[in-house]
């Protein structure tokens, strides 16, 4: 995919603690993944910091998931449950937060580990009472399994206060030193294409589909692209100041809560986003609503 005389390869990740690994190892230039996954990573191997360069989920897709069946209507009620998720699942990583948000112990679920491809097959089958993940996987997959987003409760965990970003373009911080304009010219190329796909929705998921590969279903891609232009990409906060970027405060803040978790030093914003890179926020507009059209 030649943009911005960048010759771009794209390569499916199996997860943020991989993707960040595979940043840090040099296996890829540029990746995209979880930034608090990234700030324990570097907290471990601080001679291969890794860096976001540009947040592009302006609110995290981590939930919890459970069938309205299961009668589990708050956090609350989970104490006691047994919850589903891989072992490397940031979400189950960040569960003491959100426990301590809801007003539970951390330890008053049973957590039961599974393969990613098995989470949703647990849910159903009852094997588990809820599970947590990104909701632009746990919905669709659950969509496949015949269940309808009327037989689900999710608990998003920005909704209880945790006002997590989501997924940043990452990179490592020696390949950023070295190839400025390429970050530059890749952002530029992402951003637009960001702007192009909340303009004429139903072009972008067309222009997927056509880029993708066999394994790759419509139904399941647009229910994502509408999750992300619903909950993650059109935000208050991106409608005032554009794609791409954070606010100061609610980063640290986030930032505070997740390295408590994680047991170490809350680092500095700076040594987590650098928006340097980042084209200027004329550039990264949200277009005007009048010119979006929905995702029928």
């Amino acid at each position: 995919m030649q943009r911005k005389g960048l010759n771009v390869m794209i390569e499916r990740g199996y997860g943020s603690a991989k993707t960040i690994t595979d940043v840090a190892a040099g296996t890829v230039e540029i990746g995209f993944g979880d930034m608090y996954s990234m700030i324990e990573f570097n907290a471990k191997n601080p001679n291969d910091p890794v860096v976001a360069v540009a947040v592009p989920y302006n609110r995290s897709p981590f939930a919890i998931a459970t069938l309205s069946a299961n009668g589990i209507a708050d956090p609350k009620a989970l104490q006691g449950k047994k919850l589903g998720a891989p072992a490397g699942d940031a979400p189950r990583k960040l569960w003491p937060v959100f426990a301590e948000q809801v007003g539970i112990p951390a330890d008053s679920v049973e957590w039961i580990t599974m393969e990613p491809k098995l989470r949703e097959t647990f849910l159903v089958k009852g094997d588990v009472d809820a599970v947590s993940g990104f909701s632009t996987s746990i919905l669709p997959a659950l969509s496949k399994a015949g269940k309808q987003e009327s037989d689900l409760t999710m608990f998003y965990y920005n909704d209880f206060g945790l006002d997590l970003y989501g997924n940043a373009i990452v990179v490592k911080k020696s390949f950023l030193e070295q190839n400025p304009d390429v970050v530059r010219g890749f952002l530029r190329a992402y951003f637009r294409g960001m702007q192009d796909v909340i303009k004429d929705p139903a072009a972008g998921l067309a222009s997927v589909m056509k880029a993708g590969d066999s394994l790759m279903e419509e139904a399941s891609e647009k229910q994502r692209l509408k999750i992300a232009l619903e909950r993650l990409w059109v935000t208050p906060e991106t409608e005032a100041n554009g794609l791409g970027g954070i606010e100061p405060s609610r980063f640290e803040k986030t930032i505070a809560q997740v390295a408590e978790v994680f047991e170490v030093t809350p680092p500095p914003i700076s040594d987590v986003f650098d928006d340097s890179f980042l084209p200027p926020a004329s550039e990264r507009g949200l277009p005007p609503a009048g010119d979006r059209q929905p995702l029928n």
